[in-house]
C-alpha cells in the first residue's frame, strides 16, 4: 500500500507591535505591527499555491493575525488551538536583559536556578507533549494533503529539537525560527519523516532577529 504523504507547516507569527520592549508571553492585546501584517500576507503568498486543506492558530492575537491572510487566501475557516500557545513564562509583563530590574532583583533568581528544565517556565518536555498532540491533530484533519499551524517562537523551536533528538535545553540565540519563518512537518502514514525549514519573510526580518541556527532540511531522527 502507497504510504500517505501529509505536510504540516508550522508558522512562527510575524513582528508584533511592542514599543516598550515587554517580555509579553501569554498576556492579551499584543498584535502585529505594519511590519508583522506584512509579513503575514507574505507567508499567505508563500503558500498560495500548496495543497493546504486545513489551518489552525494559537488563540494569542499575534498567531491569529498572523494566519488570518493565509485562511482567506485559500478560502478556509481558521481554528484554534490552545496547544499552540507560547509557553509559560514567570518574567512575561516584565522588560528582561542585562542590566535591567528584572535580572537585577534578588526575588526573580530563584526562577533562574534550573536553565535545563528551565525553571523559569514551562517545562520544555511538557512543550513537546502539547505541541505534538497539536501538530498531530492538524496532520489528521489534513490527512494526505497539507496543514498550516501559527505558534511561537520556543514551542516550535523545542517540538523541532525534540523530533532531531536534540537536547531541549539551548541558548536562545541559536534557534532557527525567524519570525514569521516555516518549519514543515513531512509524515509518511503517522511517522514523521523530515523537516524543512524556510524564511519567505526574510527580507523584512530585521537583521539583528533573524535566526542563527543550522540550515537546510534534515531528515527526522530513525527515518
Amino acid at each position: 500500500m502507497t504510504p500517505i504523504v501529509t505536510v504540516v507547516h508550522v508558522v512562527r507569527h510575524g513582528e508584533v507591535h511592542n514599543p516598550e520592549g515587554i517580555l509579553y508571553g501569554r498576556l492579551p492585546g499584543y498584535h502585529l505591527s505594519d511590519l508583522g501584517r506584512r509579513m503575514a500576507d507574505r507567508v499567505a503568498e508563500h503558500l498560495a499555491d500548496r495543497d493546504i486543506v486545513h489551518a489552525v492558530a494559537s488563540p494569542l492575537e499575534r498567531a491569529q493575525e498572523t494566519a488570518a491572510p493565509t485562511a482567506k487566501a485559500l478560502g478556509l475557516d481558521l481554528a484554534t488551538d490552545e496547544r499552540l500557545i507560547e509557553a509559560g513564562n514567570r518574567f512575561q509583563g516584565k522588560t528582561f536583559g542585562v542590566g535591567d530590574g528584572a535580572l537585577r532583583s534578588p526575588a526573580n533568581w530563584r526562577h533562574l536556578r534550573n536553565p535545563f528544565r528551565p525553571s523559569w517556565g514551562e517545562p520544555y518536555i511538557d512543550q513537546v507533549v502539547r505541541m505534538s498532540g497539536a501538530v498531530e491533530a492538524a496532520k489528521n484533519a489534513a490527512r494526505g494533503h497539507e496543514a498550516v499551524c501559527v505558534s511561537h517562537q520556543l514551542p516550535i523551536w523545542t517540538l523541532r529539537s525534540y523530533v532531531e533528538r536534540r537536547r531541549l535545553w539551548h541558548d536562545p540565540r541559536t534557534r532557527q525560527c525567524t519570525l514569521a519563518s516555516l518549519t514543515s512537518f513531512t509524515y509518511l502514514d503517522d511517522k514523521i519523516v523530515s523537516v524543512a525549514y524556510s524564511e519567505p519573510a526574510l527580507d523584512l526580518v530585521p537583521p539583528h532577529l533573524r535566526a542563527s541556527g543550522p540550515r537546510g532540511d534534515r531528515p527526522a531522527a530513525g527515518a
